[in-house]
């Protein structure tokens, strides 16, 4: 599950913050220090559900803001996949919205 979130992370900070004929963010930029795998790992292992949705949320929001807000077409489809993430209350509920979400911020980058 580590990598489904670190990926959700680095596809949201791209859009956040990587412009066209720069160098492109990837896993080891400092960016992404409180998104790597490690970090999710741990999460991951401790369980901490509301650990793993704040750092997507936060990465989410960025890139939300990036496409211009929850009253875009775009915006509102992100917003929705975000939501479903958030209501997950278990583990064991993640992946199909992790899955949705990451597939979702790849298809708009």
């Amino acid at each position: 599950m580590e990598l489904p979130l670190e990926t959700v992370a680095l596809f949201a900070l791209k859009l956040a913050y990587e412009r066209e004929g720069e160098s492109p963010i990837l896993r080891d930029d400092p960016i992404m220090s409180d998104y790597e795998r490690e970090v999710f790992r741990l999460l991951v292992r401790r369980r901490d559900v509301e650990g793993i949705q704040f750092r997507v949320a936060h990465c989410v929001g960025l890139a939300l803001d990036a496409i211009g807000g929850a009253d875009t077409p775009l915006g509102r489809e992100l917003q929705r996949l975000s939501a479903d993430f958030s209501n997950a209350r278990a583990m064991e509920q993640f992946e199909a919205p992790l899955i949705a979400l990451k597939d979702y911020l790849k298809d708009i980058q």
